[in-house]
């Protein structure tokens, strides 16, 4: 029981051991500032940045726009862990369709996420139908090219075992492909899910009226760079959140590893 506790205390201490660079860096910048080495104009200082959070709290719009930008890339992910999962796996079972579709998925990977905006806004308008589809193309491509890549990776041996006792396409994928790609696909689903939040910005640029990148555009525009900085903090504190989320539910699935344990 002692040792449990031990082993808890150590994980809530190993927690807190990541706040201690960016309040290192909030620290000394408030400092700077408050000292005159610095100009907090254009760089707000942390209590700035926390009054403008704060302000927008109260108000309601923080809550709103937070709404929005999670509704939208909730909705992107799934569509594109959908896509991807498929495609992904049917590229990397059967050898015929990924020599179909693998060329030209790669190269539409290579296209930078600003440049599929003008197109959308063409094909879908303005509203959200053009923004979820520019999410979920962000999080298709790691997912594929993870789970096609992690499938042809299986060790052989494995496969072959399956096909000695006649297992079918259904128990091959269940009981042999699954278990053996599930890693790289819980990996895959956390950098997708990072990627849908940073398209998630360019897509808020196509005459998004709510969401926390139209808050971060509306702040360059009237020149109020603390907007800009909450908008910014806002990103990252709700990706963090949103990884950690995925992570703590995959942690589920992943109990059967044997996996490496770091140094202290």
């Amino acid at each position: 029981m002692a040792a449990g506790r031990l082993q808890g205390s150590a994980r809530r201490l190993g927690w807190l051991a990541g706040l201690i660079l960016p309040l290192a860096l909030a620290l000394g910048w408030e400092m700077a500032v408050a000292l005159k080495w610095a100009d907090g104009r254009l760089l707000p200082t942390p209590s700035r940045i926390y009054a403008t959070l704060a302000g927008l709290a109260a108000s309601g719009e923080l809550l709103d726009h937070v709404l929005a930008t999670l509704q939208r890339v909730g909705l992107g992910f799934v569509f594109g862990v959908a896509a991807g999962t498929v495609l992904g796996a049917v590229s990397g079972y059967w050898t015929a369709v990924r020599r179909l579709i693998d060329p030209t998925l790669q190269a539409l990977r290579n296209i930078p996420s600003i440049a599929w905006v003008p197109m959308f806004i063409l094909w879908f308008g303005i509203f959200e139908t053009s923004k979820i589809i520019l999410i979920a193309v962000g999080v298709f491509f790691p997912i594929y090219l993870a789970l096609s890549g992690a499938i042809l990776g299986v060790d052989r041996k494995l496969v072959e075992v399956g096909r000695i006792f006649g297992f079918s396409h259904r128990e091959m994928i269940t009981r042999i492909l699954l278990p053996a790609t599930l890693p790289a696909y819980v990996i895959a689903l956390r950098s997708g899910l990072g990627l849908g939040w940073m398209f998630v910005v360019a897509a808020e640029f196509m005459g998004a009226e709510q969401g926390l990148g139209f808050l971060l555009v509306d702040g360059q525009q009237t020149g109020r760079p603390a907007v800009i900085l909450a908008s910014i903090v806002s990103f990252a504190c709700l990706g963090k959140l949103t990884d950690w989320l995925l992570a703590a539910v995959s942690v589920r699935f992943l109990r059967w590893q044997d996996s490496f344990k770091p140094a202290e």
